[in-house]
Parts: structure tokens; sequence; C-alpha cells
């Protein structure tokens, strides 16, 4: 029986590392890339193609939900699972709507990750239905693509001046979408917007 090519996305060297032992471990699953970022997932899938990859949502540079989505269309065979935590629902919704339907809890028993991989490799959903359910508490974003920009620069340390430059607004316009978005999201300032938009999935 041919082996399952598996590619892992993860950013933590111990958390990635025990992942490679455990998948190792199982004789019907092949380890073929390891990746750190998500700008790196489809460059390495599409040198290694991989069966299934497993993607850690907190990637840096690109955030693993974006990453996979942009798998989907460039490599459709590729399944991809979902490493994600109870917290997160919000990104689980994202995903769900991305189109990808295979999720594991990050704290599961090492015995599911293998199951997990294989009923991936083999198109079948996997779908905790805790982690569905809080997903589906929340709604649709009520920002706009620019206030989600906006506050999503704002979220890596961008004053409004350098979201200005980079998005080639003026600054007044800027504040105008960050005030907008504060509002939207019930926020009491910018960080406490980041931070409900970013639990809800909305970035």
């Amino acid at each position: 029986m041919t082996a399952i090519r598996v590619m892992l996305a993860e950013d933590m060297h111990m958390i990635r590392a025990a992942l490679t032992a455990l998948l190792r471990l199982e004789s019907d699953i092949d380890v073929v890339a390891e990746v750190t970022r998500g700008d790196e997932i489809v460059p390495a899938a599409l040198e290694h193609r991989p069966d299934v990859a497993i993607v850690d949502i907190d990637l840096p540079v690109v955030d693993g939900i974006t990453a996979a989505a942009e798998l989907r269309e460039r490599l459709p065979e590729c399944r991809i699972l979902v490493l994600t935590a109870l917290g997160q629902p919000g990104q689980v919704r994202r995903a769900l709507t991305a189109g990808i339907g295979a999720f594991l809890v990050k704290d599961a028993p090492g015995h599911r990750l293998a199951d997990a991989i294989r009923r991936t490799a083999a198109g079948l959903r996997v779908l905790d239905p805790e982690l569905v359910s809080a997903a589906m508490e929340y709604g649709e974003s009520p920002l706009t693509p620019r206030e989600s920009t906006v506050l999503r620069e704002a979220a890596r340390g961008a004053s409004a001046e350098e979201i200005a430059s980079r998005l080639h607004l003026s600054p007044g316009t800027v504040r105008n979408y960050l005030t907008g978005a504060i509002t939207k999201t019930g926020a009491r300032n910018k960080i406490d917007a980041i931070r409900i938009a970013e639990d809800a999935g909305w970035l």
C-alpha cells in the first residue's frame, strides 16, 4: 500500500518535531515536507506533492487559513487538515467558508492525528461537533474589506501614518476606517477591536 504523503506547516519547532516523530511511527504515513511560515506552504506543496497538508492556523507572514485557501486553488488534489484550538471558533468559521472540511483540535490524543490524516486523505470530513457548534455562533464580519485591511495592519503594529503610506490613503481616512471598525465590533478602542475581530476570525 502506498504511504500517505504528508506536509506539516507549524512554526513551533518542538510541536513540529513532536508531530513528525509521532507520524513516523505510522507505517502508512510519510512526512515529505515541513514548513514554518504560511507563505512557504504553496511552494513546498507544489514541489513535494503531498496528499495531505497539516496546517496550523497561527503561522507567520501568511496565516494558515489564507495559505490553505490558496493551496486548494493551486493544488486541489492535496487535502487539508487544519490544526486549531477550541478558543478559535471564528477561525474555524473562516476555514469552513473557505471550503476546508477537516479540523483537529491541538490537544486531541495522539492516535487521533493519524486517524484524521487517513480520513482526510480519503476525502472524508473531519469535524469536531463542539468546534463546529462554537464556530456557527459567530456571525459574518460586519467590517468592510477596507476596514478589515486597516485593522489587520494595525494589529501588526503599524501606525495610522504607516498604514496610510502602504495603502495609499490619507492618515485621516485610515483613522476613519479604524473608528468604523471600533464602532462595528462594539469595541472600546483599537486594541479591543483587534482582539474582538481576531477572536471572531474576521481578520
